[in-house]
C-alpha cells in the first residue's frame, strides 16, 4: 500500500507543477478548464493567472520536497492540508454558479483523493 500512497502522491505533486506551468506558459487556455468563465480579456488579466501558476507550482514542489525529506506521517500531513486548495476551488466555482461539473469532477475528486491518501499516511494504517 505504501506504493500506492507514495504514488498517489506524486502523481498530485507532478500534475500540480504541470498545471502551474500550464498558467505561466498560456495562462488564457488554461482558464477554460478551471470552472468559472475566462476573466476579462485585458493586458492585467495574463499577470494575475501567472501569479496562480507560480502557487500551483510551489504547491506540487512542496509535495515533493516532503516526498524526498520526511516521514510519511508529514507527508500525510501536507497532503491533507494542501487538499484545502481544491476544496476552496470548488466552493468557489459552485457559489460563482460556475461548472458544477469541473467543481465536483475536477477540484472535488482531487480533494477526496488528496485526503484519501494522506489519512492512512498520517495514521499508519496501510
Amino acid at each position: 500500500m505504501d506504493w500506492l500512497l507514495n504514488g498517489i502522491a506524486l502523481l498530485v505533486a507532478l500534475a500540480i507543477i504541470a498545471i502551474g506551468t500550464g498558467y505561466i506558459a498560456n495562462p488564457t487556455t488554461m482558464t477554460r478548464s478551471f470552472g468559472l468563465p475566462l476573466p476579462a480579456d485585458d493586458p492585467n488579466t495574463v499577470p494575475w493567472l501567472h501569479l496562480k501558476g507560480v502557487r500551483d507550482i510551489a504547491a506540487g514542489l512542496l509535495v515533493l520536497a516532503f516526498m524526498l525529506w520526511s516521514t510519511e506521517r508529514e507527508l500525510g500531513l501536507v497532503l491533507l492540508v494542501a487538499a484545502i486548495i481544491p476544496v476552496g476551488d470548488m466552493l468557489v466555482i459552485l457559489a460563482a454558479k460556475g461548472s458544477a461539473k469541473s467543481a465536483f469532477g475536477i477540484h472535488g475528486l482531487t480533494a477526496a483523493i488528496m485526503a484519501l491518501a494522506a489519512i492512512p499516511m498520517m495514521t499508519g494504517a496501510h
